[in-house]
């Protein structure tokens, strides 16, 4: 059935639903391309360096290994988690037009960042201690804790991106991060070759490589925000409204890195398992050449569910992965690895059970699960949202009045749509959807 054209669409027209899943996922993908992208760019700055200091040898490499890995479970990933939860506040202030706030909001994240970093940093000062106190061997330990130091800088970055990133995606302003995150990307090469074999830092150079475009990529997100007329309205200056409320925004944080860190802190484990096996400085390489590999591809789903959200599953979701992960995968892991003395690859094994739980979990869910009920209640969820956001909507459905300009162009800035078509399509799927004209 062909796709239905502007002027053929009236509320008693069926729509395909094979049209609905075609326009549902160009939506979706022309939102979560860029995003993935920014994902991958940013990820690939401590992979690039990675590389490039495996050319100054195996303890260099192991020990940079060890240090990316301790600085993802102790900081960077806390930190994505935390600042996930300005996607929630940001995303109601701009649908309720309260764009004023969503700056607002992105000074308290900061503010709440910075301050979380500092104690942060000084784990990543005496991450040498902490590696010895975990019976890593000594050699890579100190090796990793320079690595850390140099890196300290790039924290305070990493939490004024994830504010700024957070703040530009609720807005659906998504391809200046791409073009500022290829940018640095770019430069970041050239910036890793100078500092570890120009300069003789070596791995100090490659760690202050990741502070220096972390940086950099600040900056220049940062200034769009200030001087773009696309921010005219969502960032107005700087407010004493930011200090206000501080306990409500670090609860939500809290709750978005605890699950977030579920999963990374287990893939993490794995290298700082593979620090105890019989030969650590091949294995602990190995092991982050891989994982780093893994995340390059992790990342995609990473942007993907940064411009998707689910049917209500989250709960559910970390609970699977807390038993796929820790009751499985990581218990599994070192049996293999300690008991069966399978070294690394039992440690993968291990990783690979608790990914065997996991879909297969998933995959029970779906199929339990009645798709059908799921397309209504979805549509009625997108239904109540427009129209929490969109009173002009309710004038249409009662009286048939395409609704007002403003909100034309407030909702529909980014599309080239026009709002009344948009409300006969939706009023089309209602009558669609529940086989009957409810709208009516």
């Amino acid at each position: 059935m062909p796709a239905p054209q502007n002027s053929d669409i009236s509320p008693n027209v069926p729509f395909s639903k094979r049209w609905l899943v075609i326009q549902e996922a160009k939506l979706q993908l022309w939102l979560a391309g860029p995003l993935i992208a920014v994902s991958l760019l940013q990820y690939s700055l401590q992979v690039t360096a990675v590389m490039f200091v495996g050319h100054l040898g195996e303890l260099e490499l192991s020990s940079a290994s060890m240090a990316s890995s301790f600085a993802n479970v102790t900081g960077f990933s806390v930190l994505l988690g935390m600042g996930s939860a300005l996607e929630t506040l940001c995303g109601q202030a701009y649908g309720a037009k309260q764009y004023h706030m969503l700056g607002v909001h992105m000074q308290k994240a900061m503010l709440i960042l910075l301050a979380v970093s500092i104690p942060l940093s000084l784990i990543w000062f005496y991450t040498s201690d902490i590696l010895m106190a975990l019976h890593q061997d000594h050699e890579i330990s100190a090796e990793a804790g320079t690595f850390n130091r140099w890196m300290i800088p790039s924290l305070f970055a990493f939490s004024l991106l994830q504010c700024l990133n957070r703040f530009l995606q609720t807005q659906n302003n998504v391809f200046p991060m791409m073009i500022t995150s290829g940018v640095t990307a770019f430069l970041h090469i050239a910036v890793c070759w100078g500092l570890i074999f120009k300069s003789g830092l070596r791995n100090k150079g490659a760690a202050l490589a990741i502070s220096i475009s972390h940086w950099l990529n600040v900056v220049l997100v940062a200034s769009y925000v200030l001087f773009s007329p696309a921010c005219k309205k969502t960032w107005t200056g700087f407010s004493k409204q930011a200090s206000h409320d501080i306990f409500s925004f670090v609860k939500l944080a809290i709750s978005s890195a605890v699950m977030l860190c579920l999963e990374y802190w287990c893939f993490e484990m794995v290298v700082l398992l593979s620090g105890l096996l019989p030969n650590p400085k091949l294995e602990t390489s190995v092991l982050s050449i891989s994982l780093n590999t893994c995340w390059m591809v992790y990342t995609i789903s990473v942007g993907l569910g940064s411009a998707i959200r689910g049917c209500g599953w989250q709960n559910l979701c970390v609970a699977i992965n807390f038993i796929a992960y820790y009751a499985v995968g990581i218990p599994t892991a070192v049996v293999f690895a300690f008991v069966l003395h399978i070294g690394g690859m039992g440690l993968w094994m291990g990783i690979i059970c608790g990914l065997v739980v996991q879909l297969t979990a998933l995959v029970v869910v779906n199929l339990r699960t009645d798709w059908n009920k799921e397309v209504s209640s979805g549509h009625v969820l997108r239904f109540t949202l427009l129209i929490a956001f969109c009173p002009c909507l309710i004038q249409f459905l009662i009286s048939g009045n395409e609704g007002c300009q403003s909100c034309s162009e407030y909702h529909l800035s980014h599309r080239r749509y026009d709002l009344g078509n948009l409300m006969r399509q939706i009023k089309a799927i209602f009558s669609s959807v529940f086989d009957r004209n409810v709208l009516s």
